[in-house]
């Protein structure tokens, strides 16, 4: 997508915002082929939604574009079904008397003009590890909730409607992100009870935004994160919060660099502001990945680190123990079922789902230079990762 298009895209999503209406010359040329050119790229990202609400607000939505307009609705639908399910969720843990503490998007969405804005694929709720079987047993029997797997820092649970919520005991892996499991091993320290409640709990200020943020660049070490964490940045970033307390936290994480890069791409975007070099080889990165970033950025940085495709391609068959533990908690106790553990992971590759991301990620694994692997390792260390 070239610049003046990824302009045009920022125009509109400034205008679903309500921020700023779309200029004349901006609205000029609004064809179908080129909203449903846009539609592609903002549906990687999961802003369709708003896209379309920027084209309707500026009114430059084409008459043979108008079906397109379902997309709102579903987002609308998607949030209310969301939301019932956060209720029943946080009403049950508090119930049972399990301290919890709500995350991401349903914490953020209150920042939007309409919660609904701010679409989201699965609730996420962080609990005490050593509460962690209780709150599972506590919503699989009063909400017959269903068990799907359980990752490195959370478990995957699934509502009778199909809703996804992921059960965190961690707020992100050992190693990621600048480590910044080191802060976050604090959250429940800072963190305090809301308001009528006896079990929910809130963070400050500054350590949601440097969650936030530290979420963010952990999907960077992946392959991208998307636009979606950017708008969430600009729209913690207009808020009252207290800069130099965010900053402060920021640079005891090592994640101050990052986050300025980022403030000048969201400020961009969103507020109209002029694009520096840096933040622009960030746009390019973001917009390549997706929402949830692209196997050939992840590949490319991870190929630098294990020393390239065959250190890469190894790296993935014999995961190491710090992390291979967290899948199997059984090998804390029992280190030599390690190998055992491994085959074990391997047969995951049954799995149809699984087996295509692995296919995807070797071929990608295979196509990447080692040229672009270095120049996306630099393009990281430039902005702190």
């Amino acid at each position: 997508m070239d610049q003046r298009a990824v302009e045009l895209l920022f125009a509109l999503l400034r205008s679903a915002l309500g921020a700023t209406a779309t200029a004349e010359a901006e609205r000029e040329g609004i064809s179908s082929e080129t909203v449903q050119a846009l539609l592609k790229m903002a549906a990687s990202h999961d802003v369709d939604h708003l896209l379309l609400l920027g084209l309707k607000k500026s009114g430059a939505l084409p008459r043979e574009c108008a079906g397109e307009e379902k997309r709102i609705l579903k987002a609308i639908y998607r949030h209310e079904q969301l939301q019932y399910e956060y209720e029943r969720l946080c009403e049950a843990l508090e119930k049972a008397e399990i301290p919890f503490l709500p995350l991401k998007g349903a914490v953020i969405r209150g920042l939007y003009p309409e919660p609904w804005m701010r679409t989201s694929c699965d609730i996420d709720v962080l609990v005490h590890r050593e509460d962690l079987e209780r709150a599972i047993l506590q919503l699989s029997e009063q909400l017959k909730y269903a068990e799907k797997e359980r990752a490195t820092h959370d478990v995957s649970l699934f509502s009778p409607s199909g809703v996804h919520v992921e059960l965190h005991f961690d707020l992100v892996e050992e190693g990621r992100a600048n480590n910044a499991i080191r802060i976050l091993n604090t959250v429940w320290e800072k963190a305090s009870l809301r308001e009528n409640s006896s079990f929910w709990y809130e963070m400050t200020d500054e350590m949601f935004y440097f969650y936030h943020v530290a979420h963010m660049a952990k999907h960077f070490e992946s392959g991208g994160c998307g636009i979606r964490p950017f708008l969430d940045l600009y729209l913690l970033d207009q808020t009252e919060g207290a800069k130099a307390k965010r900053d402060e936290l920021l640079a005891q994480g090592n994640l101050l660099k990052f986050t300025e890069t980022a403030r000048a791409l969201s400020a961009s975007w969103f507020g109209g502001a002029e694009l520096d070099p840096l933040a622009e080889q960030m746009q390019d990165f973001v917009l390549h990945g997706g929402a949830y970033g692209s196997s050939e950025n992840r590949v490319a940085l991870q190929q630098k680190k294990k020393g390239g495709q065959w250190g890469y391609f190894v790296s993935r068959l014999f995961i190491p123990y710090e992390k291979l533990k967290r899948y199997y908690p059984i090998l804390e106790k029992h280190r030599y079922l390690m190998p055992i553990m491994q085959i074990r992971r391997w047969f995951m590759l049954l799995d149809p789902s699984v087996a295509r991301m692995a296919k995807a990620e070797m071929k990608a694994n295979s196509k990447v230079s080692s040229e672009h692997a270095a120049e996306t390792a630099r393009f990281l260390e430039e902005i702190g990762l």
